[in-house]
């Protein structure tokens, strides 16, 4: 396929602007084992921007886990037109917490309210950023999340779990929250899981995607095994779109693996699938869906789904229901 006719160029976003990028700013928070400091990256241009909040994966690499990854994503978001606030969890390697500390090693629990405390505290991350100040509609809000960071996105969107540790159900949906990005996110647990998961981290045995209606984009790798996590193979991580309930797609990128090509970060050595075009297509695809989603009636979304439909020799499938 000839570059002037890939998808990437048939559809997507006006020109991009110039990105303002801010870190660490700095959110005390009691109780926490440190601060909580977030990345804030936003156009240098444009009132009323809609925030997305993104929350990191655990990869091998050491700063990817942290403010300092994604990059591929976050500044092509920023560059057309949404604030993108990326905190460092608990469970980044940057951070070199004792492994007693609370909620240890992933904190699947702290990352979620993560996203909370930042929600409550966007008056501070616009005093902090002066360059902001006035500019965020907080009325728009949208969660993204890769790898173990989906599962951290699937919570706020809804998704409830058995906590190991006593029982309870946990809720910890966000209702700030009207949209959500999947990508390469856990499945179902029981059976689905290694029995290595199932004892190490018994927190992903009980997801009950049923009552997370939040419209949401699921996207997932065909050739994503992640053999490490699950026995089911790449399907695991469609999950989160067959398994739950309210306005959902599902897109399905061809021959990607845990990395969709390379999200995580340029160049970076833990992608195995490295694939410029399909970061520019998953690029403008999650652009458009955030569009529509945080702006109902603007066609963007429609018009994404219509292009790469109609490519003779497409780099993925989107389904809705």
């Amino acid at each position: 396929m000839s570059e002037s006719t890939h998808p990437a160029d048939t559809f997507g976003p006006p020109a991009p602007v110039p990105v303002l990028s801010v870190s660490p700013v700095v959110l005390p928070v009691p109780g926490r084992a440190v601060d909580l400091e977030v990345r804030v990256s936003a156009p240098l241009t444009g009132t009323d921007l809609p925030v997305v909040l993104l929350s990191h994966g655990q990869g091998h690499s050491n700063h990817l886990s942290s403010l300092n990854g994604y990059a591929p994503l976050v500044n092509f978001w920023a560059a057309h037109g949404f604030v993108v606030i990326q905190p460092t969890h608990l469970s980044s390697t940057t951070l070199d917490l004792a492994p007693d500390t609370p909620g240890a090693p992933m904190y699947w629990r702290s990352r979620a309210e993560d996203m909370t405390h930042i929600l409550d505290r966007l008056d501070a991350i616009e005093a902090a950023v002066p360059q902001l100040l006035g500019r965020l509609d907080h009325g728009r809000v949208a969660v993204a999340g890769h790898s173990m960071g989906g599962h951290t996105a699937s919570l706020l969107l809804g998704a409830r779990l058995t906590d190991p540790d006593d029982g309870t159900t946990v809720n910890l949906a966000e209702p700030r929250i009207t949209a959500g990005v999947l990508l390469a996110a856990p499945g179902r647990g029981g059976d689905a899981l290694t029995p290595q998961v199932a004892e190490n981290y018994p927190f992903l045995s009980t997801p009950d995607f049923s009552r997370m209606t939040t419209p949401t984009l699921v996207v997932a790798g065909d050739k994503d095994a992640s053999a490490h996590l699950t026995v089911r193979g790449p399907d695991w991580h469609t999950d989160p779109y067959t398994l739950f309930p309210g306005p959902k797609s599902l897109l399905t990128l061809f021959d990607a693996e845990h990395g969709l090509g390379g999200i995580s970060g340029y160049d970076v050595a833990e992608t195995t699938d490295e694939n410029p075009a399909r970061v520019a297509l998953l690029q403008r695809l999650t652009w458009a869906y955030l569009r529509t989603a945080l702006h109902p009636g603007d066609p963007a979304w429609q018009t994404a789904c219509e292009a790469l439909a109609a490519e003779a020799d497409p780099l993925g499938r989107v389904d809705s229901k």
